[in-house]
């Protein structure tokens, strides 16, 4: 898929973050994407600010590609740095707030404030695919993703987890 930032050509376009107009002359950041109506792609539009907090990676990568002047430039990196702060990294743990979960590898529900591990997985939903969390039970976590240095991972993108739950994380890995 293909994200460019340009100067919105017409006034008509909206963010589909906040839902408001980008007016003409005003930059703005699109992502290529499946249309729902078609087999082709579409353009979905964001104002620069608002996919800076949302998106900050491909955001990112087209601002280095944009040739021209960026205003508020410095506040768009601010955006990008605070994005950054609370943007979900896969693979982490956490502890489950429901017992609703199951496990995507061995089929059990994961019960309440039990650990488990999140990965990305892709779903379907009415005809388009997403990208959303599955959970696993952190016995199952190496078999399913095969992954040699997950505990590693896990420590980095786990921030909530306390010593405890670290300790019980790596006790429960090495299963």
């Amino acid at each position: 898929m293909t994200e460019v930032i340009e100067v919105a050509k017409t006034g008509r376009a909206r963010c589909r973050t906040c839902r408001q107009t980008i007016d003409k002359g005003a930059l703005r950041f699109g992502e290529e994407q499946p249309s729902a109506f078609s087999d082709e792609m579409q353009m979905a539009w964001h104002h620069l600010a608002c996919a800076a907090r949302k998106r900050p990676a491909p955001v990112r990568e087209a601002l280095a590609r944009f040739e021209g002047e960026v205003p508020g430039r410095e506040e768009i990196e601010k955006l990008l740095s605070s994005a950054d702060e609370t943007a979900v990294a896969y693979p982490y743990a956490e502890r489950a707030p429901t017992g609703r979960s199951k496990c995507l590898h061995c089929g059990n529900p994961i019960a309440k404030d039990a650990l488990r591990v999140a990965v990305e997985r892709e779903v379907e939903v009415g005809g388009m695919t997403r990208a959303g969390a599955g959970y696993l039970h952190p016995g199952c976590a190496r078999p399913f993703t095969g992954t040699e240095d997950l505990a590693e991972r896990l420590a980095k993108n786990s921030k909530k987890l306390s010593d405890a739950d670290r300790d019980e994380l790596t006790q429960a890995l090495s299963e």
